[in-house]
Protein backbone atom coordinates (compact mmCIF):
# COMPACT_ATOMS: atom_id res chain seq x y z
CA UNK A 1 0.00 0.00 0.00
CA UNK A 2 1.28 3.46 -0.88
CA UNK A 3 2.42 5.78 1.89
CA UNK A 4 -0.05 8.63 2.30
CA UNK A 5 0.80 12.32 2.46
CA UNK A 6 -1.13 15.55 2.81
CA UNK A 7 -0.03 18.22 0.34
CA UNK A 8 -1.07 21.84 0.83
CA UNK A 9 -2.06 23.02 -2.63
CA UNK A 10 -2.81 26.71 -3.17
CA UNK A 11 -2.99 26.53 -6.95
CA UNK A 12 0.22 28.48 -7.37
CA UNK A 13 3.54 27.62 -8.95
CA UNK A 14 5.31 26.49 -5.78
CA UNK A 15 2.65 24.23 -4.29
CA UNK A 16 1.98 22.62 -7.67
CA UNK A 17 5.66 21.73 -7.93
CA UNK A 18 5.54 20.28 -4.41
CA UNK A 19 2.59 18.07 -5.34
CA UNK A 20 4.52 16.81 -8.37
CA UNK A 21 7.55 16.14 -6.16
CA UNK A 22 5.51 14.21 -3.62
CA UNK A 23 3.92 12.11 -6.37
CA UNK A 24 7.36 11.44 -7.87
CA UNK A 25 8.49 10.14 -4.48
CA UNK A 26 5.69 7.60 -4.54
CA UNK A 27 3.27 9.16 -2.07
CA UNK A 28 -0.49 8.75 -2.33
CA UNK A 29 -1.33 12.44 -2.16
CA UNK A 30 -4.28 14.00 -0.41
CA UNK A 31 -4.27 17.57 -1.71
CA UNK A 32 -5.68 20.25 0.57
CA UNK A 33 -6.65 23.75 -0.56
CA UNK A 34 -8.07 26.37 1.78
CA UNK A 35 -10.52 29.17 1.10
CA UNK A 36 -9.33 31.46 3.88
CA UNK A 37 -11.02 34.66 2.76
CA UNK A 38 -8.43 35.63 0.15
CA UNK A 39 -9.20 38.29 -2.46
CA UNK A 40 -10.06 35.85 -5.24
CA UNK A 41 -10.95 32.20 -5.78
CA UNK A 42 -9.14 31.81 -9.10
CA UNK A 43 -6.28 30.03 -7.35
CA UNK A 44 -8.72 27.49 -5.89
CA UNK A 45 -10.10 26.74 -9.34
CA UNK A 46 -6.49 26.30 -10.47
CA UNK A 47 -5.83 23.95 -7.55
CA UNK A 48 -8.70 21.71 -8.63
CA UNK A 49 -7.30 21.46 -12.15
CA UNK A 50 -3.77 20.82 -10.92
CA UNK A 51 -4.80 18.16 -8.38
CA UNK A 52 -6.50 16.22 -11.16
CA UNK A 53 -3.70 16.74 -13.69
CA UNK A 54 -0.98 15.63 -11.26
CA UNK A 55 -2.83 12.59 -10.00
CA UNK A 56 -3.77 13.50 -6.45
CA UNK A 57 -5.66 10.65 -4.80
CA UNK A 58 -8.13 13.14 -3.32
CA UNK A 59 -8.54 16.92 -3.31
CA UNK A 60 -10.47 18.88 -0.72
CA UNK A 61 -11.18 22.56 -0.24
CA UNK A 62 -11.71 23.60 3.38
CA UNK A 63 -12.95 26.93 4.68
CA UNK A 64 -11.24 29.25 7.15
CA UNK A 65 -12.25 32.84 7.91
CA UNK A 66 -8.99 34.76 8.08
CA UNK A 67 -10.82 37.71 6.53
CA UNK A 68 -12.52 37.96 9.90
CA UNK A 69 -9.12 38.73 11.41
CA UNK A 70 -8.03 41.09 8.64
CA UNK A 71 -4.72 42.89 8.83
CA UNK A 72 -3.56 41.82 5.37
CA UNK A 73 -3.99 43.13 1.84
CA UNK A 74 -4.86 39.56 0.83
CA UNK A 75 -7.87 39.33 3.14
CA UNK A 76 -9.01 42.95 3.46
CA UNK A 77 -10.12 44.63 0.23
CA UNK A 78 -9.76 47.99 1.98
CA UNK A 79 -5.98 47.52 1.99
CA UNK A 80 -4.29 47.94 -1.39
CA UNK A 81 -1.93 45.27 -2.68
CA UNK A 82 1.48 46.95 -3.14
CA UNK A 83 2.61 47.12 -6.76
CA UNK A 84 6.16 48.24 -5.99
CA UNK A 85 8.72 46.67 -3.63
CA UNK A 86 8.37 47.62 0.03
CA UNK A 87 10.75 47.42 2.99
CA UNK A 88 10.27 44.90 5.79
CA UNK A 89 7.49 42.33 6.02
CA UNK A 90 4.89 43.45 3.45
CA UNK A 91 1.21 44.08 4.07
CA UNK A 92 0.44 40.93 2.03
CA UNK A 93 1.57 38.86 5.02
CA UNK A 94 -1.50 37.06 6.40
CA UNK A 95 -1.33 36.69 10.20
CA UNK A 96 -1.12 33.01 11.27
CA UNK A 97 -2.01 31.71 7.79
CA UNK A 98 0.58 28.96 7.45
CA UNK A 99 0.12 27.95 11.08
CA UNK A 100 -3.60 27.43 10.50
CA UNK A 101 -3.18 25.78 7.09
CA UNK A 102 -0.69 23.30 8.49
CA UNK A 103 -3.03 22.68 11.42
CA UNK A 104 -5.82 21.72 9.02
CA UNK A 105 -3.39 19.50 7.14
CA UNK A 106 -2.31 17.90 10.41
CA UNK A 107 -5.90 17.15 11.39
CA UNK A 108 -6.63 15.51 8.04
CA UNK A 109 -3.34 13.62 8.22
CA UNK A 110 -4.31 12.11 11.55
CA UNK A 111 -7.69 11.01 10.18
CA UNK A 112 -6.32 9.33 7.03
CA UNK A 113 -3.28 7.85 8.74
CA UNK A 114 -0.64 10.02 7.07
CA UNK A 115 2.48 11.16 8.89
CA UNK A 116 3.95 13.20 6.03
CA UNK A 117 2.81 16.73 5.23
CA UNK A 118 4.16 18.69 2.26
CA UNK A 119 4.13 22.49 2.09
CA UNK A 120 5.55 24.84 -0.54
CA UNK A 121 7.13 27.47 1.69
CA UNK A 122 10.31 29.06 0.39
CA UNK A 123 12.94 31.10 2.22
CA UNK A 124 14.92 32.32 -0.81
CA UNK A 125 12.61 33.97 -3.36
CA UNK A 126 9.89 35.02 -0.95
CA UNK A 127 8.46 38.22 0.49
CA UNK A 128 9.93 38.10 3.98
CA UNK A 129 7.07 36.18 5.58
CA UNK A 130 8.12 34.75 8.98
CA UNK A 131 6.08 31.57 8.44
CA UNK A 132 8.10 30.64 5.35
CA UNK A 133 11.35 30.05 7.26
CA UNK A 134 12.98 26.71 8.14
CA UNK A 135 12.64 27.60 11.83
CA UNK A 136 8.89 27.68 11.44
CA UNK A 137 8.52 24.29 9.75
CA UNK A 138 10.89 22.68 12.27
CA UNK A 139 8.88 24.11 15.17
CA UNK A 140 5.57 22.96 13.66
CA UNK A 141 6.97 19.46 13.23
CA UNK A 142 7.70 19.35 16.95
CA UNK A 143 4.21 20.65 17.69
CA UNK A 144 2.65 17.95 15.47
CA UNK A 145 4.29 15.24 17.52
CA UNK A 146 3.11 16.79 20.80
CA UNK A 147 -0.42 17.91 19.90
CA UNK A 148 -1.95 14.80 18.34
CA UNK A 149 -3.24 11.48 19.58
CA UNK A 150 -1.17 9.75 16.90
CA UNK A 151 1.95 11.61 17.99
CA UNK A 152 1.47 10.75 21.65
CA UNK A 153 1.01 7.12 20.65
CA UNK A 154 4.31 7.08 18.77
CA UNK A 155 3.66 8.44 15.27
CA UNK A 156 6.49 10.59 13.96
CA UNK A 157 5.22 13.44 11.81
CA UNK A 158 7.43 14.99 9.15
CA UNK A 159 6.82 18.41 7.61
CA UNK A 160 8.38 18.35 4.15
CA UNK A 161 9.36 21.74 2.73
CA UNK A 162 11.35 20.66 -0.35
CA UNK A 163 11.45 24.17 -1.84
CA UNK A 164 12.70 25.89 1.30
CA UNK A 165 16.20 26.66 -0.03
CA UNK A 166 15.47 26.75 -3.77
CA UNK A 167 15.37 29.80 -6.01
CA UNK A 168 12.23 30.46 -8.03
CA UNK A 169 14.16 29.60 -11.19
CA UNK A 170 15.20 26.23 -9.75
CA UNK A 171 11.62 25.51 -8.69
CA UNK A 172 10.45 26.21 -12.24
CA UNK A 173 13.11 23.91 -13.67
CA UNK A 174 12.21 21.07 -11.31
CA UNK A 175 8.48 21.52 -11.84
CA UNK A 176 8.94 21.48 -15.58
CA UNK A 177 10.95 18.27 -15.40
CA UNK A 178 8.15 16.69 -13.37
CA UNK A 179 5.47 17.68 -15.86
CA UNK A 180 3.86 20.65 -14.11
CA UNK A 181 1.87 22.75 -16.58
CA UNK A 182 2.57 26.21 -15.17
CA UNK A 183 -0.05 27.76 -17.45
CA UNK A 184 -2.61 26.15 -15.13
CA UNK A 185 -1.22 27.83 -12.01
CA UNK A 186 -2.26 31.16 -10.49
CA UNK A 187 0.19 33.10 -8.33
CA UNK A 188 -1.07 36.70 -8.54
CA UNK A 189 -2.27 38.31 -5.32
CA UNK A 190 -5.04 40.13 -7.19
CA UNK A 191 -5.82 37.85 -10.11
CA UNK A 192 -8.96 38.34 -12.17
CA UNK A 193 -11.91 35.95 -12.10
CA UNK A 194 -10.33 33.74 -14.77
CA UNK A 195 -6.88 33.91 -13.19
CA UNK A 196 -5.36 36.71 -15.29
CA UNK A 197 -2.40 38.19 -13.41
CA UNK A 198 -1.73 41.85 -12.69
CA UNK A 199 1.98 41.55 -13.44
CA UNK A 200 2.75 44.15 -10.77
CA UNK A 201 2.39 42.60 -7.31
CA UNK A 202 5.27 41.02 -5.42
CA UNK A 203 4.19 37.49 -6.33
CA UNK A 204 3.94 38.35 -10.03
CA UNK A 205 7.38 39.97 -10.02
CA UNK A 206 9.02 36.97 -8.34
CA UNK A 207 7.29 34.60 -10.74
CA UNK A 208 8.25 36.54 -13.88
CA UNK A 209 11.85 36.88 -12.73
CA UNK A 210 11.95 33.15 -12.04
CA UNK A 211 10.87 32.23 -15.56
CA UNK A 212 13.34 34.72 -17.07
CA UNK A 213 16.23 33.41 -14.95
CA UNK A 214 15.33 29.78 -15.70
CA UNK A 215 15.27 30.55 -19.42
CA UNK A 216 11.73 29.20 -19.66
CA UNK A 217 8.94 30.93 -21.57
CA UNK A 218 6.49 32.53 -19.16
CA UNK A 219 3.04 30.97 -19.76
CA UNK A 220 1.27 33.33 -17.35
CA UNK A 221 -1.91 34.99 -18.59
CA UNK A 222 -1.57 38.70 -17.85
CA UNK A 223 -4.29 41.30 -17.88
Amino acid sequence: MSVRAIVLLSGGLDSSTVLAMARARGYECYALSVHYGQRHSAELAAARRIAFALGAYEHRVMGLDLAGIGGSALTDTGIAVPETPTAGIPITYVPARNTMLLSLALGWAEVVGATDIFVGVNAVDYSGYPDCRPEFTTAFERLARLATKAGVEGASYTIHAPLIAMSKADIIRVGGELGVDFSMTVSCYQAGAEGAACGKCDSCRLRATGFATAGVADPTLYR
